[in-house]
């Protein structure tokens, strides 16, 4: 199954020393039956879309959350691209959050497909968003503007060998 795990560069970097991405359990989002019955027209590469966006908006709510811990994380979303198997991943029962899925393990580098990573031009944006997600999360139309703003960025699509050059 893929899955699609929000991260940040940070995350990105203990991947690629670690040779995992952890520590379990792991948040991702993935093409669930809860997904496809709530998105009938959508084909499967529309599904995996909505969930690579909803990955894309957790890595802002990371972002966020390091930086309120005094962090000083790029503005870049990161969002990592991982075929596992079928029986490690566990849907969510809130169908609410319809891709959202829940690993027991860390996920070896051998699965992962690819990385997601914001271009730099999207940092302007990014960072506008990254301090107004959780006020989105709540309802703020004006912050929800800004979340948006960054979401018009599509993620660029890199290869797992090309991870080293993406933290230098």
């Amino acid at each position: 199954m893929r899955v699609y795990l929000p991260c940040t560069l940070p995350a990105l970097a203990r991947l690629a020393g670690d040779g995992e991405l952890g520590p379990a359990p792991l948040t991702g989002y993935a093409v669930t039956p809860a997904l496809v019955e709530w998105y009938v027209s959508g084909d499967t590469e529309e599904l995996e879309y909505v969930a690579l966006t909803d990955a894309a908006r957790a890595s802002l709510r990371m972002l966020a959350a390091d930086r309120a811990d005094g962090l000083p994380v790029p503005a870049r979303r990161v969002v990592v691209a991982a075929e596992v198997p079928d029986g490690s991943v566990r849907t969510s029962p809130d169908l609410e959050d319809r891709a959202l899925v829940h690993l027991a393990a860390a996920v070896p580098l051998s699965e992962i497909a690819a990385v997601h990573v914001d271009d730099l031009q999207a940092v302007p944006d990014v960072e506008e968003a990254v301090a107004s997600v959780f006020a989105a999360d709540g309802g703020d139309e004006d912050a929800r503007f800004q979340v948006d703003g960054a979401e018009a960025h599509e993620l660029m699509w890199y290869a797992t060998q090309e991870i080293p050059d993406l933290l230098t």
